[in-house]
C-alpha cells in the first residue's frame, strides 16, 4: 500500500517521543531528522523535504517547552497539520458548468493507466447522477481505441470514435457536437500519450485544449514512477496548466513520494487517486484523511462511507435484531462475508482502521483471499437446516460438509468454532452498547434505569457481525 514505508518510519519516530516526558531542542532535531529521511526514502523531492521540515521545526521548537502543551502531540500535530497542507489542504472537486457541457480532458504519459482511469472517472460521474461521453483521441497506440470501448461497454458509458486516421483535434470538436445533440453533460477526452514528453505530443495537446476548452485538465500520474513523476508533472503543467493530477497504482507502490511532491511542484490538487484494478476503485482524494492514515490514525471518514455505499440498511436492522435475539445463523454469516467483500480488499479496509499500523502481528499478516472462498464453500455444503443450526453438526456431518466443500474437517470444525467466537463477541458488544445509551438517557432525565434501549439501530449504515 502507498506510503506504507513512510507510515512505518514516522509511527516507530513519534512512538520515541510519546516515551519522554519532556522534550528538548536535541530530541525535536532528531525527530526531525527521521522524519526528513523517511520522506527521501518515500521519494519525496528533496526541494519538498527541506520546505515540510523546516516548517515543522518552527512550528514546534516554542510550543514543546510550554506549560499544558503535550510534547509529543504538539510535535505530531504539527507533522499532520503540514502533511495535510502539503498534500492539497482539502478535498478540491472537480469543477462543472452550471449551463453545457463540461470537458475533462485526460493527459499523461504512455502507461499511466491513462485510458483506465478515463473509464474509472466516467463511472464515478455516473454515481453523481451525470451523464458522461467518453472520447477516443489516442490514435497512435495499438487497440487505445478498442480499449476504450471494452471499457465503455462494461460501465456503461457510450464512446464517441472515429477510428485511427482522424485527426485528434477533430475528433475532439465533433466529440463536442456529438454531445451537444445527444444532451450529454460531461465529456472526458482520452487523450494519446508517449513513452516521453516531445514536442510533438505537447503540440497537438494544447490543439485540442484550444478546440475544447476544458474546465479540467487531469494529469494522470503513475505513482510507481518516482522522481520521475515530479519532471513530468512539471512539463505537463508548463505547458498546458494542468488542474488537478490523478494518481494512479497508489495501492501498489509502498513508497507514494510522486504524490507528496506533484501537489507542490505544481500549486494544482490531487483530485482522485486509484486504489485498485477495477472499475469503481477510484475515489476522491482527501488530503486530511491521507495525512491521517500514514500517521497510523486511520481514515474512518472513508470506511463509513464504503460502508454507506455497500450495505444495506434494511439487512443491517435485521441482523441486529438477531443478534440481540440470539438467532444469528450462518447464511446471515455468509451474507455479511458478501457485503463486507463489495468494500474492497481486506488488507485496504484494515488500513483505514485507526492504530492498526502500531499493531505488528496484524500489519505483517497476510489476508489469504483462499480463506473467505473456503468459507462460502463450506457454508455452502451444509443443509439448510445446518446453516440455521450448527450445534447438530456433529463428527459425520463435518465429514460430509468437508468433502462437499473441497477442504478438511480442520477447516469445517475451525470455523464453527470462530463462529461461536464471533456471536458471543457480538453479542457482548450489543449489550454494552445498549448499557451506554441507558446510562446516557438515565442521566439527561436524572432517572437511573438499567433498561437497554433499542430505538436506533447500533449497526446500520455501516456495521459487521467481524
Amino acid at each position: 500500500m502507498a506510503f506504507e514505508g513512510l507510515s512505518a518510519r514516522l509511527q516507530e519516530a513519534f512512538r520515541r517521543l510519546r516515551g519522554k516526558g519532556k522534550l528538548t531542542e536535541d530530541d525535536i532535531t532528531e525527530t526531525l531528522r527521521e522524519v526528513r529521511l523517511a520522506l527521501l526514502e518515500a521519494d519525496v523531492h528533496l526541494h519538498v523535504v527541506k520546505d515540510f521540515v523546516a516548517k515543522v521545526k518552527e512550528k514546534t521548537v516554542g510550543l514543546v517547552l510550554d506549560k499544558g502543551f503535550n510534547p509529543a502531540m504538539t510535535v505530531i500535530r504539527a507533522v499532520n497539520d503540514e502533511l495535510t497542507a502539503l498534500l492539497g489542504g482539502e478535498n478540491t472537486p472537480l469543477t462543472f458548468v452550471s449551463n453545457g457541457i463540461t470537458v475533462v480532458m485526460m493527459v499523461g504519459l504512455q502507461g499511466a493507466g491513462k485510458t483506465t482511469t478515463a473509464a474509472k472517472l466516467a463511472k464515478h460521474l455516473v454515481s453523481m447522477q451525470r451523464r458522461p461521453l467518453l472520447v477516443a483521441c489516442d490514435i497512435y497506440r495499438p487497440a487505445a481505441i478498442t480499449q476504450l470501448h471494452v471499457l465503455g461497454q462494461q460501465i456503461g458509458v457510450p464512446v464517441f470514435s472515429l477510428g485511427d486516421g482522424v485527426n485528434p483535434v477533430e475528433i475532439a470538436t465533433k466529440a463536442l457536437a456529438h454531445a451537444k445533440q445527444q444532451q450529454y453533460d460531461t465529456v472526458i477526452v482520452d487523450t494519446a500519450g508517449r513513452l516521453h514528453i516531445d514536442e510533438a505530443l505537447m503540440d497537438e495537446l494544447q490543439r485540442i485544449r484550444q478546440a475544447t476548452q476544458p474546465q479540467e485538465i487531469l494529469l494522470t500520474i503513475d505513482a510507481m514512477t518516482g522522481q520521475d513523476a515530479v519532471s513530468v508533472a512539471e512539463q505537463f503543467h508548463a505547458r498546458l496548466t494542468i488542474t488537478g493530477t490523478i494518481v494512479t497504482k497508489i495501492d501498489g507502490d509502498t513508497r507514494g513520494g510522486a504524490a507528496l511532491s506533484v501537489k507542490a511542484v505544481t500549486g494544482q490538487p490531487i483530485k482522485f487517486v486509484a486504489t485498485g484494478e477495477k472499475l469503481d476503485a477510484l475515489e476522491p482524494f482527501y488530503p486530511e484523511r491521507m495525512a491521517s492514515r500514514i500517521l497510523g490514525m486511520g481514515d474512518m471518514l472513508t470506511l463509513i462511507e464504503k460502508a454507506q455505499a455497500t450495505i444495506d440498511d434494511e439487512q443491517a436492522e435485521e441482523l441486529e435484531r438477531k443478534l440481540r435475539q440470539s438467532t444469528f445463523t450462518l447464511n446471515d454469516f455468509y451474507d455479511q462475508i458478501q457485503q463486507f467483500k463489495k468494500m474492497g480488499p481486506l488488507e485496504q479496509i484494515m488500513d483505514l482502521l485507526p492504530g492498526m499500523g502500531q499493531l505488528k502481528q496484524l500489519k505483517d499478516a497476510k489476508i489469504d483471499p483462499k480463506q473467505v472462498v473456503r468459507t462460502e464453500a463450506i457454508i455452502q455444503s451444509m443443509t439448510k437446516q445446518e446453516k440455521e443450526h450448527p450445534e447438530i453438526i456433529h463428527a459425520s456431518r463435518r465429514k460430509r460438509i468437508a468433502a462437499g466443500s473441497g477442504t478438511t474437517i480442520h477447516d469445517v470444525n475451525r470455523l464453527l468454532t470462530q463462529f461461536e467466537q464471533m456471536k458471543k463477541m457480538m453479542k457482548k458488544m450489543t449489550r454494552g452498547m445498549d448499557e451506554r445509551k441507558s446510562k446516557q438517557l438515565a442521566k439527561k432525565s436524572g432517572k437511573k434505569t438499567h433498561e437497554p434501549s433499542v430505538k436506533k439501530s447500533t449497526y446500520k449504515k455501516g456495521g459487521f457481525p467481524f
